[in-house]
């Protein structure tokens, strides 16, 4: 069997029985057993369902991690082909499928071929989804149990064509939080305003005010982000003026800084609107995902080894940022490292967009993700 055929086999296997995030029990058995065969030094329940697998060679204490996701979407899957879901209203719709594949792959590579002098530890991570994954690895001891120089990671992308590469030093993707403001009045009679105090209006107040984050409170050039309003509830009705709003958004933005700012301004907003109508508020902020921020060093190493996998003209190191998030980010706090992202193509072979019902991770990019993993070990771990 040739790698592109066995690594295809295990991707259509994963893809069949997809689990949610911290639920990816199945999954987490399959890649130990795989990593087990190989010969491989494996550890599982790392943060929950995590499996790390070890492999050593030659004297060097250099070493490298490599990263792979496992968990699968509350989607319901619309494809007919024989490899689909077989698990009602659970998906592969992100191709996570396909990164624990890429990743199996050059571990089977790694240990037959021993072409490198040093540590890798091949790291499966469960909930990247929900941003929970990664903490719970962290939390556990990822980084204190093993120490390892750099750490990489990469991610399938729909839109770019099959197997190209793309990444880019500094911040590559945005933090993803999220925030819920409840807006506490008397509220009364429609036909009687001046009886109580109105939460509507000073909603509206609000929603405006926020707009200003972006264009009056951050640098346009070195603190770009978004804030957007997505829902607004009351408890009224037509000729009632309701006593409570809530208003929930997203926000994104590329570094720390300008999250923090926008955490801070947007309560700053709302006191003022509530303290001038005189009615209180409830505040809440919950950031889910840092941005993406690659160390300039390891991602030159990262656009080498694509580039020695692919060839030059298929490697943009230098591409524009992205305002999806990934939680790979809290790792690449702790870790210098960088994360890629190679495409899964144009149209309709590997096009269909992510989190989508008809999505599917394109097969043919599969010994290019294996070959970027071998190849980045052997260059950076050289024997």
């Amino acid at each position: 069997m040739t790698l592109q055929q066995m690594v295809t086999e295990w991707r259509h296997h994963l893809h069949q029985y997809p689990e949610f995030g911290t639920e990816e029990f199945k999954t987490a058995a399959f890649v130990a057993n795989k990593l087990q065969e190989f010969g491989l030094e494996v550890h599982t329940g790392i943060g929950g369902t995590g499996v790390v697998g070890i492999l050593k060679n030659g004297t060097s204490k250099c070493s490298i991690g490599l990263r792979a996701d496992m968990d699968a979407l509350r989607i319901h899957e619309e494809n007919t082909f024989c490899h689909a879901s077989k698990h009602q209203g659970a998906m592969h719709a992100c191709g996570h499928d396909g990164h624990t594949a890429m990743l199996l792959g050059a571990a089977y590579e790694l240990a037959n071929s021993k072409s490198f002098d040093g540590t890798v530890y091949f790291i499966f991570q469960p909930d990247e989804e929900r941003g929970t994954g990664a903490k719970a690895m962290i939390a556990d001891g990822l980084f204190t149990r093993w120490h390892m120089d750099a750490i990489y990671a990469m991610h399938n992308l729909p839109g770019i064509a099959e197997g190209q590469f793309v990444t880019r030093p500094r911040s590559l993707m945005a933090s993803e939080s999220s925030f819920e403001i409840v807006i506490k009045a008397t509220g009364g009679h429609a036909a009687m305003p001046h009886m109580g105090t109105d939460p509507i209006v000073v909603g509206a107040q609000v929603v405006t005010a926020l707009q200003t984050i972006v264009s009056r409170h951050l640098s346009a050039i070195d603190e770009t982000a978004v804030i957007s309003v997505t829902n607004f509830v009351t408890n009224g009705t037509v000729n009632v003026i309701p006593s409570q709003v809530t208003i929930t958004g997203d926000t994104r933005s590329f570094t720390d800084q300008a999250l923090h700012k926008i955490e801070k301004a947007i309560e700053r907003v709302v006191a003022g609107q509530c303290m001038s109508a005189g009615v209180d508020y409830q505040y809440r902020f919950n950031n889910s995902f840092l941005s993406t921020i690659n160390t300039p060093e390891e991602t030159a190493h990262a656009i080498k080894a694509a580039e020695s996998v692919v060839g030059a003209e298929n490697v943009n190191g230098s591409c524009e940022r992205f305002t999806i998030s990934e939680d790979f980010s809290f790792m690449l706090r702790e870790v210098k490292g960088c994360y890629v992202l190679v495409g899964n193509g144009v149209g309709e072979c590997g096009g269909t967009a992510l989190h989508n019902p008809l999505y599917d991770f394109n097969d043919n990019i599969l010994t290019h993700g294996v070959g970027f993993w071998k190849v980045l070990v052997e260059q950076q771990l050289s024997a």
